[in-house]
């Protein structure tokens, strides 16, 4: 029989990774079936355990289960302890690992797939919960002249920041404190873009060249990209490249072997005719 994976979430159905990962195995030569697994939001564990006792061999985490993923794992990878949050768990005789390969992927896609520099930037992040924790190390560790952090409630984005104690021009704040200040990046991890909405950002900034990116994807620009590009951002990007990095470093950690993802971003592409979305 094939393996088994699956994507947790609630809701599921608009996930792309069973056809990523569908492409990564005919890519790589690899014996497995992948499924979008609707858990209910209070039964998670449970559903986690069914899979488990079916034969499951490993699952990503998405939306609203990154954290519970978190509690759940029996063991930890370090950039999954530094976020918080988990988005694959890998299944084995030792118990469940879990990690996050949310920060890998978005490095690989704003690095490699966006040619964009990150060293000596300008950054900031909005949002402050599961989906920028998962990042906040990776990009922390690209050695950004400045990394602010914004959020809605700004405690919650001042927390981050004391967890990362000792990372030189980490900052955090309300939106309103942005104005005045300009960015060379600009990464939107607030969940905004699924309902159609935009964080309440000040004009001005996104600064000359810059680069606005949402984690979301999907069909069109986002309120977040409509409204950067309205302020003169020099690129938009959505975080399609971004689900497909993290699902190829998830890939390597389930099979031991690591995917091009080149040509499946390209069918992707091709194929996105969906609203905005996440994993």
């Amino acid at each position: 029989m094939s393996d088994r994976y699956c994507v947790f979430g609630h809701p599921v159905a608009h996930s792309k990774s069973p056809v990523i990962h569908a492409a990564f195995a005919a890519q790589c030569g690899q014996d497995l079936m992948y499924e979008a697994i609707l858990a209910p939001k209070d039964g998670f564990a449970e559903s986690v355990r069914g899979f488990v006792a079916a034969g499951g061999r490993g699952a990503n985490v998405t939306v609203p289960f990154k954290e519970e993923g978190y509690r759940l794992a029996t063991r930890l990878t370090t950039r999954a302890e530094l976020a918080g949050a988990v988005n694959t768990l890998l299944f084995d005789s030792a118990g469940t690992l879990g990690d996050n390969t949310d920060g890998a992927g978005l490095l690989r896609d704003l690095t490699v797939n966006l040619a964009c520099r990150l060293a000596g930037r300008r950054i900031l992040l909005l949002g402050a919960g599961g989906a920028a924790r998962g990042v906040l190390g990776p990009l922390i560790d690209a050695h950004p002249a400045t990394l602010v952090i914004a959020n809605r409630t700004p405690a919650r984005a001042r927390a981050l920041v004391e967890r990362c104690a000792g990372a030189a021009s980490l900052f955090a704040g309300a939106y309103a404190e942005l104005a005045g200040q300009s960015f060379d990046l600009v990464i939107n991890a607030t969940s905004a873009s699924l309902g159609g909405k935009l964080p309440p950002l000040p004009v001005g900034i996104f600064a000359s060249g810059s680069l606005a990116y949402d984690m979301m994807y999907g069909q069109g620009g986002t309120p977040f990209l409509s409204f950067a590009a309205s302020q003169g951002a020099a690129r938009l990007a959505d975080g399609l490249g971004m689900l497909v990095e993290q699902a190829a470093e998830a890939f390597h950690l389930w099979r031991g072997v690591r995917p091009d993802t080149a040509p499946v971003l390209t069918l992707l592409r091709d194929a996105t005719t969906s609203p905005p979305a996440s994993q």
